[in-house]
Formats: structure tokens, C-alpha cells, sequence
């Protein structure tokens, strides 16, 4: 019997010591990620408690998912005398998800054609994709308030669900598709941050209307 713990002992040492550069590789992936869509979203529609709430939620749940040190902002533009490019809060890049790959190497390359915005990169805080077109339910209407190039809505149309503080029947918010599908092949059906704005209003139901749930992206600044 002690020569077979011996023996078993041997080869749970062997199995551990395996084992262990992956278990490090994968808490070094998570620690090391600078881009998610929320799992989640504030659970009143589009009011978010404004960029400051959005920006918060980031923090929070990157938080629990084991994501430290980073300075956290919600893609989000806001419009008025004091309006807000969501291109202009997230850094400088490079980003990268939960899994370790690279979505965009700059501004530039993230609002260009050649951005590695997918549904299968557009991850959440915990390395889990998200719904888009032909799941159930479709939610890949990502809240973003933002034009193709990442700049804010000019005018006096509703674009940002009143800066994100609008969850009843009066508003609209921007959104884009992180899943590149749409009812056709045009650039806003495959457009990741600017595809059609909601209808029906800013609520919680309004945005599940047209396949959204409330969910935004997530960008580490530092």
C-alpha cells in the first residue's frame, strides 16, 4: 500500500505541475483584458445613471470577473453644448478580450474596416460571447449613442437615450451590431457601433424590441 501512495503521489505531483502553466496563462488572460461588452445590462433600459453610472458598471463587473488595476470607460457618446465622442474616452489602445485577442490596435484600427469586432471576440467581462442573430433571444444591439467614426450625434435628435438617463417611451439610442449581422448586407447592418437606433423609447422592453438588452462595450483607458 505505501509503495502505491508513493506511486499515486508521484503522479498527482506530475499532474499538478502540468497543469499549473495553464492555470496561470489563464488568470493572466483575464487579468490582461482591456475590452468586453457587458454580461449585463443596468436593468433600466437605456438609463444608465449617465456616462458616470456606465463607466461604473464597467468597473463593477470587471471587478467581480477578476480584472484589477484598469481604469475603466463605457463606449458611449453623449451630445449637447457639452457632448462626448465615445472615441475620445477610451484610451489609446491596444485592446484585447478575455481570451487574449487583439479587437483593435489603436482609435484608428478600431473604427476602420479591418477592427477585429466579432461575435466571436466581442466577449464578455467573462470570456463568454454574447447573443446576436439567430439566437434566442438576439441581443446584439450594443449601446453606443456614436456615429461610425466614434463621434457624437450633432442636432437636437435623441440619440443617447438623453445622455443615458431615459428609461420610459420618449427617446432613442444609437446601437451597433457586435455580431456584424443584419437583415441585409448593407454597412450599418454589419456596423459595430452605429447600425439603427431603438424604437418605442429608451425602457427595458423598448430595447429588447429590436434586439438589444441594454448591453454597451467596455474599454480599459490605461
Amino acid at each position: 500500500m505505501r509503495g502505491m501512495d508513493g506511486v499515486s503521489l508521484l503522479g498527482l505531483i506530475g499532474l499538478l505541475t502540468l497543469a499549473s502553466p495553464g492555470i496561470a496563462q489563464a488568470q493572466t488572460a483575464s487579468g490582461d483584458t482591456t475590452f468586453f461588452v457587458t454580461s449585463v445590462g443596468s436593468g433600466k433600459g437605456a438609463d444608465l445613471g449617465g456616462l458616470d453610472g456606465a463607466d461604473r458598471h464597467c468597473e463593477t463587473l470587471a471587478e467581480a470577473a477578476g480584472i484589477r488595476g484598469k481604469m475603466w470607460r463605457a463606449y458611449l457618446s453623449t451630445q449637447g453644448a457639452n457632448g462626448v465622442n465615445a472615441k475620445d474616452r477610451i484610451g489609446r489602445g491596444p485592446w484585447q478580450n478575455a481570451k487574449g485577442t487583439v479587437i483593435a490596435k489603436d482609435v484608428a484600427d478600431l473604427h476602420g474596416p479591418n477592427n477585429n469586432i466579432t461575435k466571436q471576440t466581442a466577449l464578455t467581462e467573462k470570456g463568454e460571447p454574447v447573443k446576436g442573430r439567430g439566437d434566442q433571444p438576439n441581443q446584439h444591439d450594443i449601446l453606443t449613442g456614436s456615429q461610425p467614426d466614434g463621434t457624437a450625434f450633432a442636432g437636437n435628435q435623441d440619440m443617447t437615450c438623453g445622455n443615458w438617463t431615459k428609461s420610459g417611451t420618449e427617446g432613442a439610442a444609437m446601437t451597433g451590431h457586435h455580431d456584424r449581422m443584419g437583415l441585409d448586407e448593407s454597412p450599418p447592418a454589419k456596423s459595430w457601433n452605429s447600425s439603427h437606433a431603438t424604437r418605442g423609447g429608451c425602457s427595458q422592453d423598448a430595447l429588447r424590441g429590436t434586439g438589444g438588452a441594454g448591453l454597451f462595450y467596455c474599454f480599459a483607458a490605461n
